[in-house]
């Protein structure tokens, strides 16, 4: 990805100026502010993959982030407030940040240096932070929907707009430290003109109209990692229903396909409680599908509000089954990857294989396609899929300019062939209390490999390190428990020589033709 220049200002006071007239002079001036020295630095934590996202010094307690929409083609006037504690003493505080001009910056009430380095928002207080010390973080600045160029954060859709933040375009929204390793509660306030419909991830607080205007707020009551959030403003119809439990289930649908959408939107009550048969109880405060008029070219688990593409639903490309199974696969999900976050993106394969292995039991008990069958495709396929991307749990960082390259078929298919694997060795009974235990124990937190496989050992009463090792490390792929005649082809020595896959799974065969048995049709990936 190359990312979109932002130019900022120097500080200045809120007091002195209207937010109006600092968003204006941000605009004109496109001076980048002059930080003494030394001169400003990305940072990072050190993620395998994302080496410069998220930053060190701080923990996000809350975000409140306010966006004011006119329509596509201008940037939103923007101001993010975070909450945080300070976990060593900072002279300079990074946020990420791209694709968007900061106006001013303030730190606990006082007026702030600002300078940008790389895709980092470089702050300088006017006081050192001392360490432990509470950290409030205002910045006014625009939120920029145009030119994204398939880069994440802000997507047009034929209405308005709608987030897709993974895996690290989050900043490109608004500012944060942006890694799922620093989970956080939000408030999303959304003004929009009154013909349009605000929603956000978690409950809506308040809707006030003024005039032509209407605010819509929302709080999340669980904590959320940066790359789950999720803003909708369209012409939007919101229809609700009741799931498992009294559970509140709201989607948000292009309104023009309310009739059309229904009897899709009538599966969710029944596919949550499918998942809570299998691992407990549904762990957030309400659920829906966010339908989007957009090409975005896969569908992603944005916390409590799923997303998907419209003409998934409305077109016959792609059979009934199909459909299904990607629903749960997000809804799965919010298990797996939004209540359970990972630590790192290295940890991607604890996301991406228990949805597609969630996605492949409802296909097998719903609609009759094995998941065995499945598994000995993606087993066959396996050795080519490390080759090219890396085992489950080390993958290959994605290539320059395509961070989407890193959601290739090895975190998906051939990350559940390792809870297949898995299953087989420590019996469906110890695979069942696993799977129920480590969606509890990590509620609202978030866990990495080693987590899993510690988890693992305990249910099943012996050390399943080498098993683990050998599956989610090594470059070829182990015998498959139960099934010795199981065999993987060789990669090709092309795909040792390019490092690289592409972000899909084998492609979905279209209406009319038929698909295989127990495979998953791809193409159209889920995130």
């Amino acid at each position: 990805m190359l990312p979109t220049p932002r130019l900022v200002s120097r500080a200045i006071a809120p007091r002195r100026r209207s937010r109006a007239a600092l968003l204006a002079l941000a605009s004109l001036t496109l001076v980048a502010a002059a930080l003494p020295p030394p001169e400003p630095t990305a940072l990072g934590i050190g993620d395998p993959l994302f080496p410069q996202l998220g930053n060190p010094g701080y923990d996000v307690i809350a975000y409140d982030i306010g966006l004011t929409y006119q329509d596509n083609a201008t940037p939103l006037a923007a101001v993010t407030r975070i909450d945080a504690r300070t976990t060593e003493r900072l002279e300079r505080v990074n946020l990420d940040f791209t694709h968007g001009t900061v106006a001013s910056v303030e730190v606990n009430g006082l007026p702030a240096e600002f300078a940008s380095a790389g895709e980092d928002l470089v702050v300088e207080p006017l006081l050192p932070v001392e360490a432990g010390a509470p950290l409030r973080i205002t910045v006014e600045h625009t939120s920029d929907p145009r030119d994204s160029k398939g880069a994440g954060g802000w997507i047009r859709t034929g209405d308005g707009l709608a987030m897709a933040n993974q895996a690290d375009a989050a900043h490109r929204v608004f500012p944060g430290n942006d890694h799922p390793a620093d989970k956080a509660y939000f408030t999303f306030r959304i003004t929009a003109p009154n013909a349009l419909t605000a929603v956000s991830n978690g409950v809506r607080v308040s809707k006030e109209t003024r005039g032509a205007r209407t605010t819509w707020i929302y709080q999340t009551r669980h904590p959320m990692a940066t790359e789950l959030a999720q803003v909708s403003i369209g012409a939007s119809a919101v229809p609700t229903r009741e799931g498992p439990g009294g559970l509140p289930v709201r989607d948000v649908i292009p309104a023009k396909d309310r009739s059309a959408l229904e009897p899709w939107l009538a599966k969710t009550p029944g596919q949550i409680a499918w998942m809570e048969g299998k691992v407990g109880t549904y762990p957030f405060e309400n659920y829906g599908v966010l339908i989007a008029d957009a090409d975005t070219g896969y569908e992603l688990e944005t916390q409590t509000l799923s997303l998907f593409e419209r003409r998934l639903f409305v077109n016959d490309a792609f059979p009934a089954w199909y459909i299904d199974s990607i629903m749960v696969h997000e809804l799965a999900h919010q298990w797996f990857g939004d209540s359970v976050t990972p630590r790192t993106w290295s940890d991607l394969w604890l996301n991406e294989g228990h949805a597609t292995w969630y996605e492949a039991l409802y296909a097998e008990e719903k609609s009759g396609h094995r998941v065995e069958r499945r598994m000995r495709e993606a087993y066959r396929l396996s050795d080519q899929w490390r080759a090219s991307g890396g085992p489950p749990a080390a993958p290959r960082p994605p290539s320059p300019g395509q961070k989407i390259s890193l959601f290739r078929p090895v975190v998906y298919d051939g990350s559940a062939l390792v809870l297949y694997a898995l299953r087989h060795t420590i019996g469906q009974d110890a695979f069942d209390r696993l799977e129920r235990a480590w969606v509890r124990e990590h509620r609202d937190a978030t866990a990495g490999t080693a987590d899993f496989v510690a988890l693992a050992s305990r249910t099943a009463g012996r050390d399943l390190t080498a098993f683990f090792r050998a599956w989610l490390y090594g470059e070829r792929t182990p015998p498959m428990p139960g099934h010795p005649d199981w065999t993987s082809t060789a990669p090709a020595r092309s795909a040792h020589s390019t490092g690289d896959a592409p972000a899909t799974r084998p492609a979905p065969a279209p209406t009319g033709t038929d698909p295989l048995p127990g495979s998953a049709p791809a193409g159209h990936p889920p995130h």
